[in-house]
């Protein structure tokens, strides 16, 4: 006879299986499912939550709500993996998928109290899922790519979809056409990355504007710099991760020297390795020069003295895009200038834009590329803005790349956008969206009818042939497609 096993668990350890477990996840999910449900839909409310931090945020985004919770519970945090899915794959319906997820669970609750197998439930699943698909197949609208005024239009209404619901819905159609410009002026790899966005406090939401090139905030500067000129045409750009500044000794540092020759010769060396350094950069046919480390306001000097412009402490996000734009390659050293690596654009000007400086850098050769200079009020609803529109733009991109468009996403209104979601059954709307108690009672149409009128026993011996089993599943209920073969999809106009 084998010994009982002996199993250490680490203390305060909660150890439990079965069904109470089941249900337990199943609560756990319903929490964060109510925690977001208020902000679904066009008249969905924005939620205020305050960090550890004290650092306010005010959104209605289903995946930036569930990313500042603090979520502990293991199966709840699988809702908040689906909405970051949804936001990194899609970028648009976090909070619907969330709330998919949590009603799909509620409605099988029963099922699983009543000691029905989880797989059962998952081939149920898995089956209607197919069948929702092939409507969803049925019903999409073919991107027109030969005909540009009708993609144009397409595009716009899928923006404007996507900002329905969102803080700048009031402002849609301005946002929209600037959102599908973004997104049409990049290259056939339609990277993410070269579209940025840089917010501006002040203004109105108006005044924003599309910026066809690269463009980041004039970094801080010494004396000088108003010297250097703010405007060239096809100017050579050297991209530099060096430090152009005299260096400060370090503490405690020692050097010791006999006479004052001595002294005056460290002296020297150290300013005429920076003059060579410059001399380097000048002689390379650069006209703006870009560093990621400082810039001293030696170097400043010597740039203006010979026309020449110059940013230090260049974040590293827009001195790898303006180097993706504009070509060349970021050089630690200046002993290999060669034009090779060296960036070139036909614009460069300095412009004020609020109350900031900003440098542009338009016709970049490389790569097509784009800034959205964003104008508002607040912090906070200049950020809540930019996570509207990288939703907008996530959802003009996807319609692209894939050759068909579906209706959820593009030629519906907000009061058919059940629509899409509506291949089984006629759904109900609410707030401009689907319901997802409607929904998912339609999911688990397949998995069984109503619970009073299936008594489910567990099963003797396999195969336990029951109207939730997946062998019924598989040879089909006659009279539930007939059902589906029978129904028409209606859009509901305006």
């Amino acid at each position: 006879m084998q010994p009982t096993p002996v199993i250490l668990l680490k203390e305060g350890t909660d150890s439990s299986q079965g069904i109470p477990q089941l249900v337990s996840n199943i609560n756990a999910c319903q929490v964060i499912a109510e925690a977001v449900r208020t902000t679904l839909g066009p008249r969905g409310m924005d939620k205020l939550m305050v960090d550890a931090r004290g650092k306010a945020t005010i959104s209605n985004d289903g995946a930036t709500i569930l990313k500042l919770l603090d979520v502990v519970h293991p199966a709840a945090k699988t809702l908040v993996d689906i909405a970051r899915s949804q936001d990194a794959e899609v970028g648009d319906g976090t909070t619907s998928v969330t709330l998919l997820a949590a009603e799909f669970l509620r409605q099988l609750k029963p099922f699983v109290e009543e000691s029905l197998h989880p797989q059962t439930i998952i081939r149920a699943f898995r089956t209607a899922t197919n069948l929702a698909v092939s409507k969803i197949k049925e019903i999409a609208v073919s991107v027109k790519k030969d005909d540009k005024q009708e993609q144009r239009q397409l595009l716009e209404k899928c923006a404007a979809t996507a900002l329905n619901s969102k803080l700048i819905a009031g402002q849609k159609e301005f946002f929209s056409k600037m959102v599908v410009d973004a997104v049409m002026s990049l290259d056939e790899l339609l990277s993410l990355k070269m579209i940025g966005i840089k917010k501006v406090q002040g203004g109105a939401l108006e005044d924003s504007q599309l910026v066809s090139g690269v463009a980041f905030k004039k970094t801080f500067s010494y004396a000088g710099f108003e010297m250097q000129p703010k405007r060239y045409e096809n100017p050579k750009i050297a991209l530099l991760n060096v430090e152009l500044e005299l260096k400060a000794e370090k503490d405690n540092a020692e050097v010791r020297v006999k006479s004052v020759e001595e002294y005056q010769a460290i002296v020297d060396a150290e300013w005429n390795i920076l003059y060579d350094k410059l001399e380097k950069i000048y002689q390379s046919g650069a006209k703006v020069v870009l560093s990621k480390l400082p810039i001293g306001d030696v170097a400043t000097q010597y740039f203006a003295d010979r026309d020449l412009f110059c940013a230090g402490r260049v974040q590293e996000e827009d001195l790898k895009r303006t180097m993706m734009a504009c070509g060349g390659s970021i050089q630690t050293s200046v002993g290999a200038l060669t034009e090779d690596v060296l960036g070139l654009c036909e614009v460069f000007e300095e412009v004020q834009v609020g109350g900031e400086r900003y440098n542009f850098f338009k016709g970049c050769p490389k790569a097509k590329t784009c800034t959205i200079i964003l104008r508002g009020g607040a912090e906070q609803f200049t950020e809540e803005t930019e996570r509207s529109l990288h939703d907008a733009i996530m959802i003009v991109r996807r319609a692209i790349k894939v050759s068909w468009s579906r209706r959820d996403i593009s030629c519906v209104s907000p009061k058919s956008f059940g629509v899409f979601l509506n291949p089984l059954w006629s759904l109900r709307v609410q707030n401009g969206k689907v319901n997802p108690e409607e929904i998912s009672r339609v999911f688990l149409t397949t998995v069984g009818k109503e619970k009073s009128s299936q008594h489910i026993r567990r099963p003797s011996s396999p195969p336990f042939y029951s109207p939730v089993h997946p062998l019924w599943l598989a040879q089909g209920n006659a009279s539930f497609r007939r059902r589906i073969s029978s129904m028409t999809t209606t859009i509901t106009k305006d």
